[in-house]
């Protein structure tokens, strides 16, 4: 989608180089290419969404997607130094690599694991095991659309999707992706009741599901 030569040297993508290089001009430039002409900034960003004139909207759109971003209300330092990339009529001259970048924070978050109890990119692992490991799931995974094309790993299923009218419930999904899961990081069947709530429901350690 962004259409970079992958032969050039990727610029890392992280926090403090976002920061360290959108000096005060590149913010001018950004709202006097993407922003409405009666709706320039006079303060510093975050600057609101309803403010920017239709290409720019659609360059959020896209980066607010890619990002994995809920909201684009509201367009701050991390958004408009990927704006700069862009110039109309002419290729994206700032490459990311986003892949290294989402790599070293899901570490940080895997090692912070047992003290802040919070994992962020669980979707990331979800795909990575659908990608690497299909043939090990029972659901069903569609890897070509109706032309016969191959498609991104995030539409093979839905299984994991957190969407209201998914087709799968709660505990099928338990049964169809995490079961297997379990399976292929243990290499023993994992338990269906955690020790943990066997306590707490007073259950024998030999207790298994349906008894």
């Amino acid at each position: 989608m962004l259409n970079f030569n992958r032969l050039s040297v990727w610029f890392l993508f992280s926090m403090k180089y976002l920061l360290d290089e959108i000096p005060f001009s590149e913010t001018a430039r950004i709202a006097k290419t993407f922003m409405r002409a009666d709706r320039q900034p006079t303060e510093p960003p975050p600057f609101l969404y309803d403010n920017f004139n239709e290409v720019g909207k659609q360059l959020v759109d896209m980066i607010s997607s890619v990002l994995g971003f809920k909201t684009s209300e509201h367009i701050d330092e991390t958004m408009l130094v990927l704006l700069s990339a862009y110039s109309p009529g002419k290729p994206p001259v700032v490459k990311y690599n986003y892949a290294k970048f989402i790599a070293n924070k899901m570490h940080d978050q895997l090692v912070k694991l047992d003290r802040e109890g919070v994992f962020k990119y669980s979707s990331y692992i979800y795909h990575l095991f659908m990608y690497y490991q299909s043939e090990c799931f029972q659901c069903p995974i569609k890897k070509l659309d109706s032309k016969g094309e191959r498609r991104s790993v995030i539409f093979w299923s839905s299984v994991f999707h957190q969407v209201q009218n998914s087709p799968y419930s709660y505990c099928e999904f338990i049964d169809q992706f995490v079961y297997p899961v379990s399976y292929l990081l243990k290499r023993t069947p994992p338990p269906r009741i955690s020790y943990d709530m066997q306590k707490i429901l007073q259950l024998p350690k030999n207790y298994k599901i349906g008894d």
